[in-house]
């Protein structure tokens, strides 16, 4: 099952606070950037974020979830409702998500 739009827009809105929040949709699911690092994404209308230390300890109950058959699995966000707790989720992610790969 593909994401929303609908659902996209919210969660971009949610997170609209940040300075360079991007997406880039892929196979009917959109990929969110903070500052060109990959975060985690959209998925069946559920927002996933990597499970990077900073994450698992902002969010110590979060469910691991698999965004797509043969992934790695990622944290739910729960708290899509709360602009304050995703804004402070990305800040704190930040400083350990990988640099992107440029393409060649």
């Amino acid at each position: 099952m593909a994401s929303s739009k609908e659902y996209l827009n919210f969660v971009m809105g949610q997170l609209s606070e940040l300075e360079e929040i991007t997406y880039r949709k892929m196979m009917g699911e959109y990929i969110i950037y903070f500052h060109g690092k990959i975060v985690g994404g959209i998925y069946d209308d559920r927002l996933l974020v990597k499970p990077v230390k900073s994450a698992v300890n902002f969010m110590p109950n979060a469910v691991y979830k698999l965004p797509y058959e043969g992934a790695k699995e990622m944290l739910l966000v729960d708290e899509v409702d709360d602009k304050n707790f995703l804004t402070g989720l990305f800040n704190a992610m930040y400083d350990e998500l990988p640099v992107s790969k440029k393409k060649k």
